[in-house]
């Protein structure tokens, strides 16, 4: 096996494992009382900002496989943008289930009266989506409706740290410096974005 296949192989390896050792620290934190005293509003945080880390770190690909040239880094875009809907689907469903315990009612009224429920499950729809479509028979069946279909990761990143915001009780500073972070790595495609919609 060549050099190249070895790295390759161990930057996807590293990939999944550090989206998944986070999850796999929480069965020990949970039990442990680690998450503070409200561990479901913790949990769910610790979900929801996991799934935006993620996400800008698939976005962040473009860019350094541009300025570094390691074509490995290619293969890394649709882990990450799979693991970012992991955490993000564990995020919603935590909400669904131990803030809410599938009371459905209440769930429906949530979505409706508080903006930023409503705001991150459409992101969660849009994410939905997204992952679906990453299938590569359905990529190459869809072709450019695929493209334009995948733009939607940039208002989907941007929607992320809205939700963040809104989120919050108070505290504007952290959300604001990923908001800066996404608007950069969109700034960065801004001629990409130009070339798919003139089609």
């Amino acid at each position: 096996m060549s050099v190249k296949k070895v790295f390759a192989l161990v930057l996807h390896g590293g990939v999944h494992l550090a989206a998944l050792l986070p999850l796999a620290w929480l069965f020990w934190a949970i039990p442990a009382g680690e998450l503070g005293g409200d561990p479901v509003e913790e949990l769910i945080h610790f979900l929801g900002l996991g799934a935006l880390r993620l996400l800008l770190l698939s976005l962040l690909i473009s860019p350094l496989l541009k300025s570094l040239k390691i074509a490995a880094l290619f293969k890394l875009r649709r882990p990450l943008g799979l693991w970012a809907y992991t955490w993000a689907s564990l995020h919603f469903f935590a909400w669904l289930a131990l803030d809410l315990v599938f009371e459905w009612g209440l769930i429906g009224e949530e979505i409706i009266q508080r903006s930023y429920i409503l705001l991150g499950f459409c992101l969660w729809l849009i994410l939905s989506a997204l992952a679906l479509t990453s299938l590569p028979r359905l990529m190459r069946a869809m072709q450019s409706k695929w493209q334009k279909l995948h733009w939607w990761i940039y208002p989907a990143a941007i929607m992320g740290c809205i939700h963040f915001w809104w989120s919050l009780k108070s505290g504007w500073l952290e959300p604001a410096v990923y908001l800066l972070i996404t608007l950069v790595l969109i700034g960065l495609r801004q001629q990409k974005l130009l070339r798919i919609f003139a089609r």
